[in-house]
């Protein structure tokens, strides 16, 4: 049989969830059979308006009842095999993508979209590897591209639904961030709204845009390329710094030179090197400390339909250990009002990632 030319295969399973499995190079189809019993899907979450702070906030009750770090032997990320099926049913594969059975958003509820409260949206989950043991940047190179192509893709398949306003893609590694999995994977939320942080982020742009010309993210990268003091790591077309203002302990921002709005907009030179850079801050974050050290990975770019033209496309990356054996908790100061307190001078902080890179 002839190698199947390089794009997804795409498959449902039991409850009707879509599963999407992407490859490193051209192969024949899987195969590919949910055998499984699965209960109904969860009804749609519900999305509540806060007045006071003119925010939305997602109610999904159902997902109390996911899984919450089973055995390795158990997991639901790991290919199906005789005896043991999974959210996988496959015996193996490259990257997976499907949608989360339980979703803090979604599916569409078309009675509950009222404008004010906008219903819909949609969580998908990312499986890197079908191996278990290992971390994102433990990949080889082929894979880490892989990654960045899915990803891509996805923001592009969820940005053309009507139900998407902003695509998030972002991974939770460690126990001490929270995770309820272990198997390596990331998510991708697609909201019906535009969250906050990117609306405060796009709105202070297109002020600075007003008042000086300009973007207001390529004068942050301008600046910290041109003192260096918080540069972790520097390519020709990106950069990684520890910011100014740093809220967390250890937190890397990676900005592409170029401006774009998102991922789809990198070209595949662009995205595999991002995909390096990405690997070379994980590797320097895990040299921190003798513990693990948990990391959330998190793709700011451009809302679907609005302000593209001044968002521009940027990695944050940052672990809550502020010290060997101790944790940055959000306390009364940043839970409460917002406002941060950071245990770890930035300037330091760059100087030990540095560091960590020769190690």
């Amino acid at each position: 049989m002839s190698a199947a030319p390089l794009e997804p295969q795409r498959a449902l399973l039991a409850d009707g969830r879509e599963l999407v499995l992407y490859e490193d190079t051209p192969r024949p189809p899987r195969r590919v059979g949910d055998a499984r019993t699965l209960p109904a899907r969860a009804a749609a979450s519900e999305i509540r308006y806060d007045d006071v702070h003119d925010e939305y906030v997602i109610v999904a009750a159902h997902r109390q009842g996911r899984t919450h770090l089973p055995v390795s032997e158990d997991c639901p990320l790991c290919p199906t095999r005789p005896g043991h099926p999974t959210e996988i049913p496959t015996d193996d594969y490259g990257v997976a993508v499907f949608e989360n059975r339980f979703p803090a958003l979604g599916p569409y509820d078309l009675a509950a979209d009222s404008g004010d409260h906008p219903a819909g949206g949609r969580c998908e989950v990312v499986c890197f590897s079908s191996d278990h043991t290992k971390r994102l940047f433990e990949f080889d190179r082929i894979r880490l591209q892989t990654v960045g192509r899915v990803w891509a893709d996805r923001v592009a398949e969820l940005s053309a639904r009507g139900d998407v306003a902003y695509v998030f893609v972002f991974e939770n590694s460690g126990r001490d961030i929270g995770i309820t999995l272990e198997h390596p994977h990331g998510q991708i939320y697609g909201y019906p709204f535009v969250p906050p942080r990117v609306r405060q982020a796009t709105e202070t742009a297109r002020r600075w845009r007003e008042r000086r010309g300009g973007c207001l993210f390529c004068h942050v990268v301008a600046a910290e390329v041109a003192t260096g003091e918080r540069v972790v790591h520097a390519s020709e077309r990106f950069v990684a710094f520890v910011p100014y203002a740093a809220r967390w302990p250890y937190e890397v921002h990676v900005y592409p030179r170029r401006h774009v709005a998102d991922l789809t907009e990198l070209t595949s030179v662009e995205r595999d090197e991002a995909m390096e850079i990405y690997a070379d801050v994980l590797r320097r974050f895990d040299q921190l400390f003798v513990e693990e050290t948990a990391y959330i990975a998190a793709w700011h770019q451009a809302p679907v339909r609005e302000d593209r033209d001044v968002a521009h496309l940027r990695l944050q990356v940052f672990t809550i250990r502020r010290a060997p054996g101790k944790l940055k908790y959000l306390a009364g100061s940043e839970s409460a009002l917002g406002a941060f307190v950071n245990d770890v001078v930035p300037e330091d902080a760059a100087a030990r990632l540095r560091a960590a890179g020769s190690e």
